[in-house]
């Protein structure tokens, strides 16, 4: 690839335009309102940089050479594309747009939640979709983020990645839940389950969705030297419930996303009897979006739903 001559900058090239345009120096010279002189000393240094006439006399004026000729489109082109790098990228309006917004989310989030984000996105952008991405252990959530190929993650990772934006949603505190006739839920109360009881209990548990980073359940205890019994791992979480009423399994989860199973479901919820700190859910995006106007209206439309969630 050639070397670009130097000392070329965008106003010689609209000069080069301009005149294989109008044929004239001195038109030229009033369209840029410039001295004529200025003009000609433009035209020597483009033939100088093209080794070319580029104008020459004929019959009725100058005329553009062949060489010039071909110029003519690539000189247009250039300025046309120059002058889109600098347009102002015109305001967001929410109910004209027609995007696809993609956000990552959990299943063990509050059942109205998702719910209610994708209402508030249907309201405010009628025209836009939604595509939401369950998370699942092979997809890697942050180089969707840095691509573009997903707009937010909603999630509740112990160790976000510190160079992601984050913004918390809700909090939501820690529960053990089983069935409600399981042997063990028929002779211990609410408030009697002791540590011991807890670790041997035999766990079900989501799926890791993110390598490298565990659960807020397992770190925590990980954290205070303890393990509990995982006997099933699932990705389905929103099955998890349904699980427990069959088996003699046990569910560590929110208190909020417990609340919808608990008014159909035969279970039973114990205060759990280490002191875990609650879930944080949280919203996470990449720097390449956090300007964005359509971004910063999605990240509105998610922390209202939260807010409406945590008021109910």
């Amino acid at each position: 690839m050639a070397a670009l001559p130097q000392h070329l900058d965008i106003h010689l090239i609209r000069i080069l335009y301009l005149l294989l345009v109008e044929k004239n120096v001195s038109r030229v010279a009033l369209k840029l309102n410039q001295p004529q002189p200025s003009i000609s000393a433009s035209l020597r240094k483009l033939r100088e940089l093209t080794g070319d006439p580029l104008l020459v006399r004929g019959a009725r004026g100058m005329v553009p050479t062949q060489h010039g000729e071909s110029l003519l489109k690539p000189a247009k082109r250039i300025l046309d594309e120059t002058e889109s790098l600098f347009v102002k990228k015109s305001a967001f309006v929410p109910e004209e747009a027609a995007r696809t917004f993609h956000i990552a989310a959990p299943d063990y989030l509050d059942t109205q939640f998702l719910p209610n984000v994708v209402a508030a996105v249907r309201r405010g952008a009628p025209n836009s979709r939604v595509a939401i991405h369950g998370m699942g252990a092979g997809a890697d959530y942050l180089r969707m983020l840095s691509d573009g190929e997903m707009d937010l993650v909603i999630a509740n990772w112990d160790e976000p990645p510190a160079h992601l934006h984050i913004s918390k949603l809700f909090e939501d505190p820690i529960v053990c839940t089983m069935r409600a006739d399981s042997p063990y839920a028929r002779r211990t109360e609410i408030d009697a389950m002791t540590i011991e009881d807890y670790l041997s209990l035999p766990h079900v548990a989501p799926s890791q969705t993110l390598p490298g980073y565990h659960g807020v359940i397992d770190s925590f205890l990980a954290r205070q030297g303890m393990q509990r019994k995982i006997a099933v791992e699932s990705p389905y979480f929103g099955l998890i419930p349904y699980m427990l009423t069959q088996t003699d399994l046990v569910l560590t989860t929110g208190r909020q996303f417990m609340r919808s199973y608990e008014k159909t479901l035969p279970l039973k919820t114990f205060t759990m009897p280490l002191k875990f700190p609650p879930m944080r859910f949280y919203q996470l995006w990449h720097q390449r979006v956090h300007q964005s106007p359509e971004h910063k209206w999605l990240r509105d439309q998610v922390s209202q739903a939260a807010r409406a969630l945590v008021q109910k």
